[in-house]
């Protein structure tokens, strides 16, 4: 069956491709930044997952006040980088993998789910960032995505809870696909930030490490977290941490962590970064791919 065996949690910073685009990832700014995703890097490379459920927020590029879906899958079999006002990035199309996005649409919605079903869309820097840092400048993206979408710039967004929710549901989809496939979710956006207003470039440190440290482990006390709490610590923008709580419920109870990266500031953000598994009780495989961060972090 396939099975979701990975969960990476990412900002999706457009600066970020900025930099990459423009071979400015290892300068004194941007380097400490890009040095924290190397491990992830090349973990990548020795996992090979075959789909990536991406979870993000559209930047009114696919949507805009005219539909406003709470929750949206791709299952189209292409999707162009997006516009964004400066033109496309240079980068490759997002190729999509439709009979399992399709499968994970039907029995999200039989599970009382309502998916809003994208089949053509142009995807922006909160899709093709998080694939940049963790696979770099490459000719053709290394896996098959299924975008999906969570409205998290107009309220009201979805509670923490539900986003958990509708991960618990994922990992159900994913499991009753009729095919052997290795699939991870990422759940991207945040840190704490706000881009406007009196309080325009926030950054809680505390406040973010705490909701990293409740990712790991058997607790799931992170989906109370009510919006104005959010709003209250860690900005207007750090509202998109709800969609890590997607990630997150897609993995199970318990999790392990693999990998964490932490830095500020990039563009009045805070970055943050983390590499889970699912930690069903028989441990790590350290003849595989954990083996190296064991490696790595003594």
């Amino acid at each position: 069956m396939a099975r979701i065996t990975a969960g990476v949690a990412s900002s999706h910073v457009p600066l970020l491709g900025v930099a990459s685009d423009q071979n400015k990832d290892a300068d004194g700014y941007f380097g400490p930044i890009f040095e924290g995703y190397e491990w992830t890097r090349e973990w990548e490379k020795a996992e090979k997952p075959d789909v990536v459920i991406l979870v993000y927020n559209d930047h009114a590029s696919a949507f805009d006040m005219k539909i406003i879906p709470t929750f949206a899958i791709g299952c189209g079999e292409r999707y162009k980088p997006a516009d964004e006002g400066w033109g496309p990035r240079q980068v490759p199309d997002v190729e999509g993998h439709p009979d399992l996005a399709w499968h994970i649409a039907q029995s999200l919605i039989l599970d009382e789910f309502d998916m809003t079903i994208i089949n053509e869309m142009d995807v922006d820097h909160g899709l093709t960032v998080p694939l940049t840092m963790m696979y770099g400048k490459v000719d053709k993206w290394p896996v098959k995505v299924i975008p999906l979408a969570v409205n998290v710039v107009t309220y009201p967004p979805p509670s923490g809870n539900r986003c958990w929710a509708l991960g618990e549901a994922i990992r159900r989809a994913v499991e009753s696909f009729d095919g052997d496939l290795n699939v991870q979710i990422w759940g991207t956006g945040g840190m704490s930030h706000q881009l406007q207003g009196p309080r325009a470039g926030l950054i809680n440190k505390e406040w973010d490490n705490r909701f990293i440290d409740g990712l790991i482990g058997d607790s799931d006390h992170l989906r109370r977290i009510p919006h104005i709490e959010y709003l209250r610590e860690t900005g207007s923008e750090g509202i998109e941490m709800v969609m890590w709580l997607v990630m997150r419920g897609a993995l199970g109870r318990n999790t392990r962590l693999l990998h964490r990266h932490y830095h500020v500031p990039c563009s009045n953000t805070a970055i943050g970064h983390a590499v889970l598994r699912p930690d069903n009780g028989e441990g790590f495989d350290m003849t595989g791919s954990d083996a190296v961060h064991a490696v790595a972090a003594e």
